[in-house]
């Protein structure tokens, strides 16, 4: 077995596999099979981080896999709600042009330094949490129907954008103090 084929990488992997099946249930509309999926895939994020830490077993492949896995699934995930008509496709464009942002970054200090290792920032983690919990919301709020979960979902859209924004504003600011020490 490959060095890099452990506990942590497998559910990574097994969070990739269940992307696209969280794509296909919410664009058959189907809420509650998409946010259980979802939610099966959103906790292999935490377990993975969990056994790599636990157990020692982070590797390179998986420093670069886990945040790839995040944002296939977050970002397939939103995209599929917008285009099923749950969230505003402005909301999509943020979370899709921080992401581009933040690779935009990584890719020119990649190719301009000798810079090979970009850790996550608490704001991303930040981030990320709070984008998978709108997304539950979401979920929610088009499987269960209930008004009252319409205030939250608007809530947590706003929370999201402000999260979203305030981690790629936190990631440039690293880029440049990077960049000036380099």
């Amino acid at each position: 077995m490959p060095g890099w084929l452990n506990i942590p990488n497998c559910l990574t992997i097994l969070r990739l596999l269940l992307t696209p099946l969280v794509i296909l249930a919410i664009s058959h509309h189907q809420p509650g099979l998409a946010m259980a999926l979802f939610i099966s895939a959103a906790v292999t994020d935490i377990l993975d981080g969990a056994a790599a830490r636990r157990w020692n077993l982070g590797t390179s492949s998986g420093a670069y896999l886990d945040p790839a896995a995040d944002k296939c699934l977050l970002c397939g995930a939103f995209l599929a709600l917008a285009l099923g008509r749950y969230v505003p496709w402005w909301f999509v464009w943020i979370v899709f042009g921080r992401d581009l942002f933040i690779l935009a970054g990584a890719g020119a200090f990649y190719l301009l330094t000798p810079v090979r290792k970009f850790p996550p920032s608490i704001w991303g983690k930040i981030s990320t949490f709070v984008q998978i919990d709108t997304a539950v919301v979401w979920m929610a709020r088009n499987m269960l129907e209930i008004s009252q979960l319409n205030a939250l979902a608007t809530a947590m859209l706003w929370l999201c954008v402000a999260a979203t924004l305030w981690s790629g504003v936190h990631y440039a600011w690293r880029g440049v103090q990077l960049a000036r020490a380099h």
